[in-house]
This record gives C-alpha cells, structure tokens and sequence, in this order.
C-alpha cells in the first residue's frame, strides 16, 4: 500500500526515524482539504505509543477535513543543515502515514493531554497539571493519529558520515 523510498541508500532505520518522531516537537499535519486541495498546517505534537497527539480548536478546516477523510499524513524535520558550499541541506526527516480521530471519551481525552502536557511542562508540579487539565478538559480537542506507516530519510552526506563512524 505505502511506495518504498526510491533512493533507499538514503532510508532511516525505523529506529532512527522512531527517534526522530520522539524527539521532535512540531510538523505538518496534511489532510485531503476543501475542494480536492491539500490542506497541511502545522502544529506541535507528542509521539506516544505508536500515536501521535494534537491539541486544536474543535471546529474548523482541518476538523472538517477528517470527518471528510480520516486518512493523513504527518511530517517532522529533524535536522536541516545548509551548506551553500556544496548547494545542499544535510536534513533529517520523517513522515509518519495514518488514520485521524477526535478523541470523545473523557477517559482517553485525559490520557492524552497528560501525555502532552508530560512533555511540554515537564517541570511543572503534577498537582498544577492536573488543576489545569480538570479546569479546561470539557474544552479540549484532542487529535489522534495511529501511526500506519512510517518512513524517515536523510542526506547521503549524512548516511556516508555514518558509515564512516
């Protein structure tokens, strides 16, 4: 169902890219928008789980787009290194392939925000967290996406450095 990366010298390990999608803190949401465009916005994230987790408005375009079609496509950045010498950028990235949801049970509207809210106030005090996450939950809109597929690339600078090391 997924291509396979035709320059495959250049494929993250599904470790790496797995990192790559840990570590990062934002990308680009891409939905089947209005009129048959893509519509792609960015947004901050948490990976968890095989999950990934969007904190937005409940209404809108991007709501609209995955009540139309849940299927999506997520893409981080990891690295983008210029080197005008060379005419190139040694990057880092990955796009993670999967299907949408609104989040509606209470239950699972908690977890996720936790998991969030873990990695965005890691030193906030846990009683502040959850003061906060009790005040605003009937709020909150949360996105899943169940990570179906997922790829990462990198420069072929960045592969031959690798195999140097």
């Amino acid at each position: 169902m997924f291509r396979e990366m035709r320059r495959s010298k250049q494929l993250l390990p599904p470790a790496d890219a797995e990192a790559l999608l840990k570590a990062g803190t934002s990308g680009v949401l891409a939905v089947s928008g209005d009129g048959g465009y893509p519509y792609a916005v960015p947004l901050s994230y948490v990976y968890h789980e095989g999950r990934l987790y969007f904190h937005c408005a409940k209404a809108g375009h991007k709501l609209d787009a995955i009540v139309r079609n849940p299927k999506g496509s997520f893409c981080v950045i990891g690295q983008d290194q210029i080197v005008p010498a060379e005419y190139t950028s040694y990057f880092r990235s990955v796009i993670a392939f999967g299907t949408l949801r609104v989040l509606e049970d209470a239950g699972e509207i908690r977890r996720a925000i936790q998991v969030l809210s873990d990695r965005y106030a890691p030193l906030e005090p846990p009683e502040r967290r959850d003061a906060m996450i009790d005040r605003e939950l009937a709020a909150l809109c949360i996105l899943e996406m169940t990570v179906e597929h997922l790829t990462g690339k990198e420069a072929i600078e960045l592969v031959r450095q690798r195999k140097q090391d």
